[in-house]
């Protein structure tokens, strides 16, 4: 699989040398210099790594454990109270094996021993900045992935209000119902203008007024429905108590949750003028 942090990424971090020993930073930025980074600053004061961090946004910090004033443990504690990331980009520079795992549990993410070996330095630098860049990858992509959940959130929202407000305009009523068929939501005068109670949809009950529909009209909208299937302007008509007639038609979908469960179907209605 490709890497997905280039040798160009690498080369361009931002790497930050904390050294109260001149001749260590002079050898470590020209070492760095050398192999091709293009980004190195160098501090002899301890005191003003906290500032210099929240300013660059350093991908390494490459801090001495020995210096007077501030020692290497003092800046990393200070770096975690000031760091706005939870990823803490340090390579200790130590002459004491005992300070390795010291510095390992207070935050550092490797260690350079002194003297120098000029091969480990390299190695270790490389291998850091890799990890340090994919995380900021990762960092950044779960920010984006999270900006678009939000957009594509109030884009939703901003759509189905647009859809309510159009089937009002375009229809008579907006109507929703469960896996059995009943009503589980309605828009408009859909009850009274169909005579029932909340119930199923061209399901007749002992009440008079439901009685009337055309029974070829209902088998087959009932067959859709069975079948899962969606329809547009599917018209169906009915002859009142009275002898006056009603026609309609009707749109609706079926509505499915992400385990493809079915969960009922939505859609829209008018009354036609008859002969329409």
């Amino acid at each position: 699989m490709k890497n997905p942090i280039s040798t160009a990424d690498t080369l361009s971090a931002r790497i930050l040398i904390v050294d109260d020993q001149n001749t260590n930073v002079q050898l470590l930025e020209e070492l760095l210099t050398q192999t091709g980074y293009t980004n190195v600053t160098s501090t002899m004061n301890p005191l003003e790594v906290c500032g210099l961090h929240r300013k660059n946004r350093y991908d390494l910090i490459l801090l001495d454990l020995q210096m007077p004033q501030m020692d290497g443990f003092q800046v990393m504690a200070a770096l975690k109270t000031n760091d706005a990331d939870s990823y803490l980009p340090v390579i200790v520079l130590t002459a004491q094996p005992g300070h390795k795992l010291q510095a390992l549990e207070a935050g550092a993410k490797d260690f350079i021993s002194k003297p120098f070996d000029l091969t480990e330095i390299k190695t270790r630098i490389s291998n850091m900045l890799e990890v340090r860049l994919l995380y900021k990858k990762l960092e950044n992509y779960n920010q984006l992935l999270e900006e678009t959940v939000q957009e594509r959130t109030a884009e939703l929202r901003e759509s189905e209000a647009r859809f309510r407000s159009l089937t009002e305009l375009a229809s008579d009523w907006y109507w929703e119902q469960d896996e059995n068929g009943s009503f589980t939501k309605v828009s408009g005068p859909v009850l009274d203008m169909l005579g029932i109670q909340v119930g199923t949809l061209l399901k007749g009950s002992s009440d008079h007024q439901t009685t009337g529909w055309n029974e070829e009209e209902q088998k087959d909208l009932q067959a859709r429905i069975a079948a899962r299937q969606p329809f547009i302007d599917f018209r169906f008509s009915r002859v009142n108590s009275d002898g006056s007639q009603q026609q309609f038609r009707v749109s609706g979908e079926p509505m499915f949750n992400g385990a493809c469960r079915f969960l009922g179907y939505r859609g829209i209605g008018v009354e036609c003028a008859l002969g329409n």
